[in-house]
């Protein structure tokens, strides 16, 4: 098998990611290349702390999980994302996909900022671990299923969440546990309707994503943009399957000849032709002299002779 064709496999058996996951994904890249080679050292430039309250620098708040320090850091943190929050893009839409990115993701660094000024520990965050948190704990909010596996192992599916942060928390460099806490509480309380009143609507979105920037997403291929109706959702993700006739076992039909066939063989045994109603009809009540039927013997016409002279020598 060719490389050409070892490629086409792959498209065809990996499943395609959303684009709104893949978007925020290329962004960090793009941010983490653009801070390299400006060579910016500042380390909170696009971080959430206490400092952000202090020096009124609100922008962090929507450009912090953007922000990776490490080249480690960010591929792991984007891997998080693409495994993560792709079921809520699916379940949401991309369009109020990306406005619960921006949602999740500045009330979590606001409250951390919080917590971090009320603490007066000066410590700063960044990345996409948070907000992939975030996207987990609202997913199992919305979810019917009541146990998950992960490694073979069961649990409740409200616990998810919590055994995603002490793996994620150990394994991805950089990543600060109390703001992995928060965010995980963040996507409780939204997953509660705490945020209905900001929340964006579904009829709103539908309008969003005929605007020129989710145009443009619709357009890109390799990625999936997933509608924000739910008719159209459910087409783009379970489209409709119309076999050709005869593809599937349980449509290929006998042939006309063969089942005429089958009806005549049907309606002779043994040589003697029967009609249907004597093969599909009731059974024939017993003689009442306790003789079979006497077609079945063949002594029809012997019994019928003896029957008949018995019945003249009684009457000589």
């Amino acid at each position: 098998m060719t490389l050409r064709e070892h490629c086409q496999l792959i498209c065809h058996v990996a499943p395609v990611p959303p684009c709104g996951v893949v978007s925020v994904v290329l962004s960090s890249f793009v941010l983490f290349g653009v801070r390299t080679c400006l060579t910016v050292t500042q380390r909170d430039v696009f971080s959430v702390g206490a400092s952000v309250l202090h020096s009124g620098h609100l922008h962090r708040l929507l450009t912090f999980p953007l922000h990776h320090r490490t080249s480690a850091q960010l591929l792991l943190s984007a891997a998080a994302l693409l495994l993560l929050g792709g079921s809520l893009e699916k379940g949401f839409g991309t369009v109020r996909f990306l406005f619960l990115f921006l949602l999740l993701s500045s009330t979590t660094g606001l409250l951390y900022s919080l917590l971090d000024l009320l603490l007066e520990e000066q410590g700063h965050t960044e990345g996409l671990l948070p907000v992939a948190l975030a996207c987990v704990a609202l997913t199992t909010m919305h979810t019917k299923m009541t146990r998950s596996f992960l490694c073979g192992v069961s649990f409740p599916t409200l616990a998810l969440p919590w055994v995603l942060l002490l793996l994620t928390s150990a394994l991805v460099p950089h990543s600060v546990l109390p703001c992995n806490i928060i965010a995980v509480l963040v996507g409780w309380m939204h997953g509660r309707g705490w945020f209905s009143l900001v929340e964006l609507s579904e009829a709103r979105a539908c309008i969003l994503e005929k605007m020129a920037p989710f145009r443009l997403l619709r357009s890109i291929s390799g990625v999936m943009f997933v509608p924000a109706s739910t008719e159209e959702r459910r087409r783009t993700l379970l489209p409709q399957i119309n076999p050709a006739p005869g593809s599937y076992p349980v449509q290929a039909y006998a042939p006309l000849s063969s089942i005429s066939t089958a009806d005549t063989t049907g309606k002779s045994y043994e040589g003697w032709p029967s009609s249907a109603g004597a093969v599909s009809g009731p059974t024939p009540a017993p003689n009442p002299h306790g003789h079979g039927p006497a077609h079945s013997f063949g002594l029809s016409h012997g019994h019928s002779c003896s029957h008949g002279h018995g019945h003249s020598h009684g009457q000589l």
